[in-house]
């Protein structure tokens, strides 16, 4: 064997090790129902959020952050595929229901995952909490790309017993059951520092999705719920959602902290965000409406990225930003190819947060059909929205709280968004009917 021959392989080894270092660790973090001024550093005044505060004061915070549709199947469908949710079967869900029919829909391994896409990469995937894209366990997240799953399927679990609305154990290790004791966000805490704790030959992906606050409404030390009350939305206070957030705030702090100790954070992009806007006791701020609606308050979310060294602190951006931007972020730092065949709908947003790139003028779609019949386009600082009610134009920009309605004053721009709303709609699947 000649000396070429004998360290070729000794030098791709090195390279191929040399750049899976090279690429940062990755954790996306997604709250659950929180609002847009839920946090502190967002508005919030009635308590204090200051890890999650520090955590975003250390990068690049956005106010023009969305999420990919007003509830929560539909957005994790956008993040899951770095795609619209309307191009998926199950993104037309809104939710996944805990109903016979339901029982088989989720996320098929035919469509490629922000997971499977990644680990492709050379990266470990994890994910830890809430899935709620399938029951089966043909649609479960061990299908889709991650190597490891703690956490849950269904779109909310009781908080202290870990149950469905049935009584069901919904929490799983991989794909098996299992019971523990322990408010539910600290487990997930508990579970992510663990992982953070053990050797690390490749770079890891740890997909972080929190039930708090949503509800039940439970905090730390609450009772869980009658088995026979599954009404799962009634009770709660601001006082017991506080204290949801301020739980999560915590486990967040607790995450930081082991990052640190373990001399990890200075490779470690931090990504956080919500699912959807906020629900009964959420602060939306100076936006309209909630969870379940395309107005504002219910798709306008909180975000932030942290990366020492890479992203300068206590910065703030305009850029307009929505769900399956982060898949597309995320991809790119892990130099992971989307498959040719799904297309991405989202951009690689890292320019723009490290200074290096000015901002991009966005377009963005939503659709909610089955429970609330709303679309929706904001294409720059215009928005054209129709609810069950009427048909709106507003300068998002200079009117945030969708306060003044100018489809009349500006009939050339009410019809170019209506049309470019309608063109888009022709290239994503047919609605679902509620009960189909």
């Amino acid at each position: 064997m000649g000396i070429a021959s004998f360290f070729l392989p000794v030098l791709l080894f090195i390279t191929c090790l040399s750049s899976a270092q090279g690429r940062p660790n990755i954790i996306y973090i997604m709250a659950d129902d929180l609002g847009y001024a839920d946090l502190g550093g967002y508005g919030r005044k009635d308590y204090q959020t200051p890890n999650l505060d520090k955590l975003a004061a250390q990068g690049i915070k956005f106010t023009h952050a969305y999420a990919g549709a007003p509830v929560c199947t539909p957005t994790r469908t956008a993040f899951m595929t770095g795609r619209y949710p309307a191009r998926t079967p199950v993104g037309l869900l809104e939710p996944i229901d805990w109903i016979a029919k339901d029982s088989l829909a989720g996320l098929s391994p035919d469509y490629p995952t922000i997971a499977t896409l990644i680990k492709n990469s050379g990266y470990k995937t994890y994910l830890i909490g809430k899935w709620h894209l399938g029951f089966s366990p043909a649609m479960s997240p061990l299908k889709n790309g991650f190597d490891e799953f703690f956490g849950f399927n269904g779109g909310a679990v009781d908080h202290i017993t870990h149950t469905d609305p049935s009584g069901n154990i919904d929490l799983y290790e991989n794909d098996k059951p299992v019971i523990k004791e322990g408010y539910l966000t600290d487990l997930l805490a508990e579970r992510t520092i663990k992982i953070l704790g053990q050797p690390h030959t490749k770079p890891f992906f740890i997909s972080l999705m929190f039930s708090a606050p949503h509800w039940p409404w439970q905090g730390p030390g609450d009772k869980a719920y009658p088995l026979n009350d599954s009404n799962w939305r009634k009770g709660g206070s601001r006082e017991i959602y506080a204290s949801m957030v301020k739980s999560m705030d915590d486990a967040i702090g607790r995450i930081m902290k082991t990052l640190d100790e373990k001399k990890l954070s200075g490779n470690t992009v931090i990504i956080f965000t919500s699912d959807n806007g906020g629900e009964r006791f959420s602060d939306m701020g100076m936006y309209q409406k909630s969870k379940m609606q395309l107005w504002e308050g219910g798709i306008r979310v909180p975000a932030f990225i942290r990366w020492p060294g890479k992203i300068r602190a206590n910065t703030i951006t305009n850029q307009p930003a929505i769900t399956m931007d982060w898949t597309a972020t995320i991809l790119a730092l892990a130099k992971a190819k989307p498959h040719p065949g799904f297309p991405l709908d989202g951009i690689d947003l890292m320019p723009v947060c490290t200074g290096k790139k000015n901002m991009v003028e966005r377009t963005f779609y939503w659709r909610i059909f089955q429970r609330r019949k709303q679309k929706a386009i904001r294409d720059g600082d215009w928005k054209y929205l129709k609810d069950e009610k009427g048909e709106y134009l507003f300068h998002i920009s200079a009117d945030p709280g969708e306060m003044n309605n100018l489809k009349e004053e500006q009939k050339d721009i009410f019809i170019r968004l209506k049309q470019k709303y309608s063109d888009w709609e022709k290239t994503v699947l047919e609605p679902v009917p509620l009960g189909k």
